[in-house]
């Protein structure tokens, strides 16, 4: 059948399964979105308050639910405003579609009112990216778009469409998606071989989970692997979730904000099993000291991975749940009783600090964990909060914590939230974002309200920029440089002035009463919970450090550090 471009983006939109897209018009894609709205009964599209929202959103979309988000934007600033959110999904893995509208073809290169060239501009930030000037290559493209961003080692692609071609017409014919097979290529019985060998060999094993099992969906194999290995397993920031945080093998995060265990096992231990992490500078602290007693196994999807910051002494290179159900069959359980023991003892000497005598930021994340059973969708921005909710909520299944790990994007966790909810409906989706993080893209609860999306937005406000804070009461002589926000926003007001039922809490009584509340309404809701400035992240690593020296509160006060 004949088609014109905008139709044609529409039936390839429906062939993919999308349901929902997020997005904001202007004149260059002006006619997709004619056609969005002939189809609104196909496809719900979401108008956010600023197209980094709408890229936030797709992302959030896609962690939670393990879907190719998608996201739309004009061109020139529209597009450009997607940049940030496409960076986060790249550093992050995330399966996204951005698709932008240019200006015509016979426009491009001169300099015509909002021309970009938004793929110069994200190649460095995409898995790949196309620009469409001819209407044949269309449907085409946008196939190869999807089939790109889901396959292998996923993240975002953009599609860039100049207008003429949405307007031309061509014809259409409707297929079928190609399946996405899970990369076994590389996988060989010979590496198989030798990790289950170092296994059988190991006397104190320990497991790391990345982001990598996550997007993989390989929890149960994970589990059955740390089992058959008899080993604790500590998790990455994008890991969460692969292990249940009150499995007793669980020793927590690794890493500058990690727990004691977990750093100093990973330290001791003669065999370390990582799955689908990347070995982050903010989790391996000093490359030179980490894991140095331990022969190290890295299994990835990705072989660019493999060796770039850490040397390791075997790897096997594929799909994570398909490596672990070749590689579960070759593992003959094992026994360490008195490694188990020393970790279990472990924990017990070093817990988190948690007092719920005051209202902070642990205080807050362990209420709303007891709150929702530990069952809700959990979107964060970046700072203190993100940590204290990796630390103190435990999370019981993958994709349930949808956080910028690799970028750090402060704004995010919002648009994240309407995401993430938009994709689980039946979920509590809650965002935790500090002050800081949250005036940034506070506009997203008009989006929320608009559409009645019932997210539930806590703002840990202690009127400071905490963890620029934290790093400065530490290493900089307390010299407060642009961290300090106490000035006269009222969170409350805003909220209330756009649309959202809002709350101001200073106990965790009072706390926990909003939560509740909140939850029972079922409506955008915010709680502005009042925490004290100098409330801090522990353990802590010094960048550049090894996680040995991973120090708590209590180890400073020792040492005569007065705050």
């Amino acid at each position: 059948m004949i088609l014109n471009g905008s139709q044609i983006v529409i039936e390839c939109l429906k062939e993919q399964g999308v349901d929902t897209v997020f997005g904001y018009p202007g004149g260059t894609i002006l006619n997709i979105y004619d056609e969005l709205y002939k189809n609104s009964d196909d496809i719900t599209h979401i108008l956010v308050s600023h197209e980094q929202g709408a890229a936030h959103a797709a992302d959030g979309y896609a962690r939670s639910t393990g879907k190719v988000g998608v996201c739309m934007a004009t061109s020139g600033p529209g597009a450009t405003n997607l940049v940030t959110g496409i960076a986060t999904a790249y550093m992050d893995s995330v399966p996204l579609v951005a698709i932008t509208a240019n200006v015509a073809k016979s426009g491009l290169g001169k300099d015509s009112f909002q021309e970009i060239d938004i793929v110069g501009a994200t190649m460095p930030i995409t898995k790949h990216n196309f620009i469409v000037k001819n209407i044949e290559n269309l449907a085409t493209t946008l196939r190869k778009a999807f089939k790109i961003a889901e396959s292998g080692r996923p993240g975002p692609v953009l599609v860039d469409i100049t207008k003429d071609v949405t307007a031309n017409k061509y014809e259409f014919e409707s297929k079928k998606p190609e399946a996405i097979e899970r990369y076994s290529d590389n996988i060989t019985e010979e590496d198989l071989d030798t990790v289950a060998e170092m296994i059988a060999k190991s006397e104190k094993p320990f497991v790391l989970v990345g982001g990598g099992a996550v997007i993989s969906e390989a929890d149960k194999e994970v589990r059955e692997l740390v089992e058959l290995a008899d080993a604790p397993v500590c998790d990455t920031l994008m890991g969460k979730g692969v292990i249940d945080g009150t499995n007793e093998r669980y020793t927590g995060m690794i890493g500058m904000h990690g727990t004691k265990t977990s750093n100093f096992g990973v330290t001791e231990c003669d065999l370390l099993i990582v799955l689908g992490a990347r070995f982050s500078d903010r989790v391996i602290g000093n490359a030179k000291e980490f894991a140095k007693n331990a022969k190290i196994v890295h299994i990835d999807v990705d072989p660019s991975e493999i060796n770039k910051n850490i040397r390791t002494d075997a790897s096997v290179i594929g799909d994570i749940k398909e490596v672990l159900v070749r590689l579960n069959g070759k593992v003959k359980k094992q026994n360490h009783k008195e490694w188990m023991k020393h970790i279990g003892e472990m924990k017990a000497e070093y817990p988190l600090a948690l007092d719920k005598s005051v209202l902070t930021g642990p205080a807050i994340i362990d209420s709303l964990y007891n709150i929702t059973n530990g069952d809700a969708i959990v979107t964060t921005d970046v700072g203190q909060h993100q940590m204290w909710a990796a630390q103190f909520y435990k999370y019981k299944r993958p994709r349930q914590l949808i956080t910028s790990g690799g970028l750090g994007t402060m704004g995010y966790g919002v648009g994240a939230c309407i995401g993430a909810k938009m994709g689980n409906k039946d979920k509590i989706c809650v965002n935790i974002a500090g002050d800081g993080c949250f005036r940034m893209n506070m506009n997203e609860i008009a989006t929320a309200t608009r559409y009645n999306i019932p997210i539930i937005q806590i703002v840990i406000n202690n009127h400071v920029l905490g963890m620029v804070r934290q790093w400065q009461t530490l290493f900089y002589g307390k010299r407060y440089s642009n961290t300090v926000l106490d000035d006269a926003v009222d969170f409350v007001k805003i909220s209330e002035g756009m649309g959202a039922k809002a709350y101001r809490v200073t106990t965790v009584e009072e706390f926990e009463n909003a939560l509740n509340d909140a939850i029972k309404l079922n409506i955008p809701c915010v709680i502005d919970a009042q925490i004290d400035q100098d409330d801090k992240v522990f353990p802590m690593v010094p960048a550049n450090t090894a996680i040995s020296e991973a120090f708590s509160e209590e180890d400073l006060e020792e040492k005569g550090y007065e705050f």
